[in-house]
């Protein structure tokens, strides 16, 4: 696309957004938009949201002087998947892309980057792509090979080199991405992706922040040590602290003596560290490995040491990311786009920090199906504080498109929040959320499940190998903990929420679906 015609499309564009916003004390457009996604980011890791654990001072900015979601879900929580679904605006059932292992993303199909292009938007994106095929809708893109690397990353650019940068994942992302918002079209609005691969597993930190929380000792769940009674879905996984939690790659108890299945990824991993840096990350946990292989913890001890270990590592690389996101904040305020930009922050899914003896997602569980979703927004959006209706990843799709001045298109399932980020609170917003993972047999062993979570219930079917209904109360039991499908009582609120799952499916083409007239496990 040459420069005129993409300018000519961006008058276009403002026209559009300009017409679409008119009246009184509306919003103008159209917009930049930053959408920073992490991954396997909590909100209970989010001091915003939870102040038990850590202080993330510049998310918290974002939430200060803009607007907190308290009710933001996935529909599949799984990276890939959930990348998916917020590109394009629709349920794994209709973007074809349902897990990690056997999925490539349809580059053809359509997503919201290729519309805002066409209408003369700027595109970027640089991170984590995570999704098989390259970026496609993008003026530019410079992303990291599957999982990347946290330290001396590679990367993979539009020529489709690969190349190696030296430092930390995080502040490399952030220094590419501020480098193309520098240097970009000023006359054009722009919109770019910056995802990071903090804060996935296995949690390696910034150099300089080794030592930090080591002082620290993070309170415990109180569902840690969760039986899983009446639960047999969730006693099956293979995501336990204790049980499944690698001492070499997750927990860093390097021994030359000790072999565990991780054991050759953690030495790549750290492999790529200079001599130099090697020398300084060895020092920081040789005195944690001595004394660790010394008191040589068993049962609920090396558990509760585990969870510390994790909390704190995890913690490190939470604080690079904080830092990185105070950046690119500095960076809008300082070179004048705070005004005219919404930034948007939030993670492709929740991850447990011990709770139910987990670490990992999947499950349709709070925990994980929860997702945190702050925004700063532009001048003419006067909402601040926290919209409390129930938002979902379908819905970033639309509500940048709307914001942008673009029609949405009809196919897609999300809904444009826009009218929550002007304040208005419409009658006709969702009152039910769908949910459905699919990737079993796989790594962490979650099996299969769809279900419908409304304000206060959600039902939950497990189903493959295994058949397994389970209905919470969550104003009652909002740790999930009781299940109440099959017990007297329960019968009306079991049926309404059925033909509400029903409903959702058909809506959204899953071909996975729930027959009321097959079902043999109606309560009794």
């Amino acid at each position: 696309m040459n420069n005129s015609h993409s300018k000519l499309l961006y008058w276009i564009a403002s026209t559009a957004a300009l017409a679409s916003c008119s009246g009184e004390d509306k919003p103008q457009g159209p917009y930049n938009i930053v959408y920073i996604m992490t991954d396997d980011h909590t909100a209970q890791m989010m001091s915003c949201y939870d102040r038990r654990y850590i202080e993330t001072p510049n998310l918290d900015r974002i939430a200060r002087d803009g607007v907190r979601f308290t009710n933001s879900f996935v529909a599949n929580s799984l990276s890939g998947p959930s990348r998916a679904c917020m590109l394009t605006g629709k349920h794994s059932s209709e973007n074809r892309f349902f897990d990690n292992s056997t999925c490539v993303f349809d580059a053809e199909q359509q997503t919201f980057p290729k519309l805002l292009q066409k209408a003369g938007y700027q595109t970027a994106v640089v991170g984590k792509w995570h999704l098989g095929s390259m970026p496609t809708g993008f003026d530019y893109w410079e992303v990291i090979p599957g999982q990347g690397d946290y330290y001396n990353p590679r990367f993979i650019t539009m020529q489709r080199d690969t190349i190696v940068e030296r430092g930390y994942l995080t502040n490399i992302i952030t220094d590419k991405s501020l480098e193309w918002i520098d240097k970009r079209d000023k006359e054009r609005p722009f919109c770019i992706l910056i995802h990071h691969k903090a804060i996935h597993r296995n949690w390696l930190p910034e150099l300089k922040y080794l030592n930090e929380y080591e002082d620290k000792t993070f309170p415990m769940p109180d569902t840690f040590y969760d039986d899983y009674e009446g639960r047999p879905a969730a006693a099956a996984q293979e995501m336990h602290i204790l049980e499944d939690m690698d001492i070499i790659y997750d927990n860093k108890m390097l021994h030359k003596d000790k072999q565990t299945m991780y054991k050759g990824a953690y030495l790549s991993f750290i492999g790529r560290l200079s001599p130099e840096e090697r020398k300084q990350y060895d020092e920081a946990y040789a005195p944690i490995i001595e004394e660790f292989y010394k008191k040589n913890p068993q049962g609920k001890e090396l558990a509760e040491w585990k969870y510390q270990r994790y909390m704190r590592d995890y913690a490190k690389v939470v604080k690079s990311l904080d830092d990185n996101v105070g950046r690119v904040l500095d960076y809008l305020k300082e070179n004048g786009l705070d005004k005219n930009t919404l930034v948007v922050y939030t993670s492709d899914q929740g991850f447990y920090m011990g709770e139910h003896g987990w670490f990992d997602k999947r499950f349709m569980y709070e925990e994980s199906m929860r997702t945190p979703l702050v925004m700063t927004l532009p001048e003419g959006f006067d909402r601040k504080g926290d919209i409390e209706e129930m938002v979902q990843n379908i819905d970033y799709a639309p509500t940048f498109l709307e914001l942008a001045g673009v029609k949405v298109p009809e196919d897609m399932h999300g809904e444009s929040m826009v009218p929550l980020l002007k304040g208005e609170k419409p009658k006709d917003w969702r009152t039910s959320l769908y949910y459905h993972f699919y990737e079993y047999p796989a790594e962490h062993m979650v099996k299969r499940h769809y279900g419908v979570r409304t304000d206060r219930y959600k039902l939950i079917h497990f189903y493959n190998d295994i058949d397994v209904w389970e209905l919470y109360d969550l104003q009652q039991d909002p740790k999930e903990l009781n299940n109440l499908y099959g017990k007297q009582g329960y019968e009306k609120i079991t049926s309404e929420l059925k033909a509400e799952l029903k409903k959702l499916q058909e809506k959204y083409k899953d071909p996975t679906r729930f027959s009321p007239s097959e079902d043999r496990s109606e309560p009794r």
